[in-house]
């Protein structure tokens, strides 16, 4: 559904730019259809379900379209295809995914792409971009509007963060709070400020609440903390004290008389001042019964012979992390919200590009995933937040891969536009065919070798 919208919204952005400036489009097309099509339609002609067809040929014969609609909403036809990698808008007189050399060889028409001036063929071409990347802003602008913003302070978090053990490695300790990130300043956990600590060289934290310590991140870092979150090690968490929320029935918790509220302070002679120490206490005495210190209403109680069960759990309930810590939220009105969402969005893309680089290291390659990726980052669970953040998350990677100048992309013709533009010169057609065929070849071995990494890491790893 996500991706479905996302390629919608895409395509319509070359449209919306071709109608603009006389251009016609020939086809707009959700999913391909090489040979069969679900659905198309033809404003006034026709409606047909399942047909056979060629995936992008120039209309004709009982399709023809009268001049005097090519430019119109009407002279396009509008359809589904059955193969689910995107979607398309062909649009008369260029050279892209459908390779109608034929046409080219045609004098050209005044409702072509390549009758028009090279500035309105490049706004054509940064349409589709332009358009994902106002959708992300536009979906970031409504989540701040809807539910405003609700954060803990970095230093409103007093005990601190736990670390994983590549973070211990490198010289964060637990109860660390984060500060900066190359000098500059770290407010609350998302994934952007995480993202900026993991490239940064240097991170600067508050230690024992008194000492300001910098560590030093070995180069590529982020590739460690990558591998230990596919080993379910999150690289911080808020250290959070053990605060009961509740007690399951016929537990240990229960047996003890725990009550919303209680704080927990140490199992038999091991502290637990957060969640992490907790865990570690209780797996330690599994089957057995041990003695619990605890704080409730700022008075010190004691349990004795409280019994854990075989999986080191003692059946409570934790209250979570915003009932325990002072929070931030951030209302926004109609206006506000707008310029948050641009906000957030420019912040996104400038995060996924600084990332992107990445790509192009040896651990970069092998993290580079396909649908199995993308699919693996929604949640079990249904959210229309979770939905919707992701959803504008990958319309600025969609927007950030189209732009990159490589052949068939978006970007590969806004690279010769640009070139075009600079020297006057227009590059030949046989030279913009060849160009399409390698970037073509280069991105479907792309999209093997992502496909093929998922399945490499689900049947191997």
């Amino acid at each position: 559904m996500a991706l479905g919208i996302l390629v919608i919204v895409h395509e319509f952005g070359h449209y919306t730019f071709s109608r603009l400036f006389g251009v016609w489009v020939e086809k707009f097309y959700l999913f391909f259809n090489p040979s069969f099509t679900l659905v198309k339609w033809k404003p006034g002609k026709y409606l047909k379900w399942f047909s056979h067809g060629s995936e992008m040929a120039v209309m004709d014969g009982d399709d023809a379209t009268d001049d005097k609609d090519k430019t119109s909403w009407r002279g396009t036809e509008y359809g589904i295809g059955w193969l689910p990698l995107g979607g398309y808008c062909s649009i008369s007189g260029m050279i892209d995914e459908s390779m109608n050399t034929e046409q080219m060889k045609q004098p050209a028409k005044p409702w072509e792409f390549r009758s028009k001036p090279a500035w309105q063929r490049l706004l054509i071409m940064v349409g589709g971009v332009l358009f994902n990347v106002l959708l992300a802003m536009l979906i970031y602008a409504g989540i701040v509007y809807v539910n405003g913003e609700q954060y803990i302070n970095f230093t409103d978090a007093t005990e601190g963060m736990e670390f994983c053990d590549s973070a211990h490695k490198v010289g964060f300790v637990d109860g660390d709070i984060p500060l900066a990130a190359d000098g500059v300043p770290l407010t609350y956990y998302n994934s952007s400020e995480l993202q900026r600590m993991l490239t940064a060289k240097q991170v600067t934290v508050l230690r024992n609440h008194t000492d300001t310590v910098t560590i030093n991140l070995p180069e590529n870092f982020i590739f460690q903390a990558n591998k230990d979150a596919e080993a379910n090690q999150v690289f911080m968490a808020y250290r959070l004290p053990v605060v009961v929320s509740q007690t399951q029935p016929r537990t240990g918790g229960e047996k003890a008389g725990l009550q919303s509220g209680d704080r927990m302070l140490a199992v038999e002679n091991d502290t637990t001042p957060s969640y992490g120490e907790f865990t570690a206490a209780l797996a330690k005495y599994k089957n057995q019964t041990v003695t619990l210190r605890y704080l409730r209403d700022g008075q010190e109680m004691v349990a004795s012979g409280v019994p854990i069960d075989g999986d080191g759990k003692l059946g409570i309930m934790l209250t979570e992390p915003t009932k325990v810590y002072k929070t931030v939220t951030k209302e926004y009105n109609l206006l506000q919200s707008v310029p948050r969402g641009i906000q957030m969005g420019w912040n996104k893309m400038v995060d996924y590009v600084k990332q992107l680089k990445l790509i192009f290291t040896k651990e970069g390659a092998k993290s580079v995933g396909g649908f199995g990726a993308i699919g693996s980052i929604f949640p079990p669970s249904w959210s229309w937040l979770d939905f919707w953040n992701i959803t504008a998350f990958l319309s600025i990677i969609l927007a950030v891969m189209n732009i990159l100048p490589i052949p068939a992309l978006d970007g590969g013709h806004v690279m010769f536009l640009l070139y075009e533009l600079v020297t006057g010169r227009k590059p030949s057609d046989k030279f913009m065919e060849k160009a399409q065929l390698i970037g073509m070849a280069f991105l479907i071995a792309l999209l093997l070798y992502a496909n093929g990494n998922d399945i490499y890491r689900f049947l191997i790893k």
